[in-house]
């Protein structure tokens, strides 16, 4: 079973510490939720674990072998909260450059690419073009998957369609997401972390999202 270990990361800007003696693990098969305020460092952490952000000190590792880049050798890969897809390009050819062959079968059956594959990504809404991306990115040939915002700007039967799809590529994969729609978070997480003033706390229950002041109630 892989295993990913991010361990001792520290980051700091203008003298301000960001992140400080960060810590995560995530195993093949589980769904690790990344909450936290706005400017804690969510996208930072997820930046430095994929290899796009030089941080102060790190050590990141998969099955304990040291990762300097984790886009390398496509054992990573990164969900950025920005647009990445080209939009003149057919929606066909992107996938079949992008997905995992072996999850090829379960790709094409996801709405947003059955109802659009032959469509241009200009086509797509806002909406199903995040779906899509999202889409692509958990279907990769990577071990493990880094979210940052999946469910912006998408509506709620959106997400609700891909929930499902992300729980199942989890059997195969290991995850970490982090969003601002915190009851999306904890409907597809396995586990908790939350990012506060620069240190990970690893709950053991939602209602420490509430102690620690990330929530003053839970609905």
């Amino acid at each position: 079973m892989n295993y990913l270990k991010v361990d001792s990361v520290a980051l700091a800007f203008n003298g301000r510490n960001i992140l400080q003696s960060v810590y995560l693990n995530c195993r093949q098969g589980e769904v690790i939720g990344l909450l936290g305020r706005n400017g804690c460092g969510k996208s930072s952490l997820l930046k430095i674990i994929f290899g796009t952000l030089n941080a102060d000190h790190k050590y990141v590792s998969i099955n304990d072998e040291f990762i300097h880049k984790g886009y390398l050798n496509n054992r990573i890969a990164y969900l950025p909260q920005h647009n990445y897809l080209p939009a003149g390009v057919k929606i066909e050819k992107l996938a079949r450059i992008l997905v995992d062959p072996k999850l090829w079968d379960d790709f094409i059956q996801i709405p947003v690419y059955r109802n659009k594959f032959n469509k241009t990504i200009s086509s797509l809404s806002g909406g199903e073009l995040r779906q899509l991306e999202t889409m692509i990115i958990i279907h990769s040939r990577a071990e493990f998957i880094l979210l940052d915002e999946p469910f912006t700007h998408i509506s709620p039967i959106q997400a609700d369609e891909f929930k499902p799809v992300i729980r199942a590529c989890a059997k195969h994969k290991g995850i970490i997401v982090t969003d601002h729609q915190y009851h999306n978070i904890l409907d597809v997480s396995d586990k908790i972390i939350l990012l506060t003033d620069g240190v990970t706390k690893h709950l053991t229950n939602h209602e420490e999202l509430i102690t620690y002041g990330y929530l003053s109630g839970i609905n």
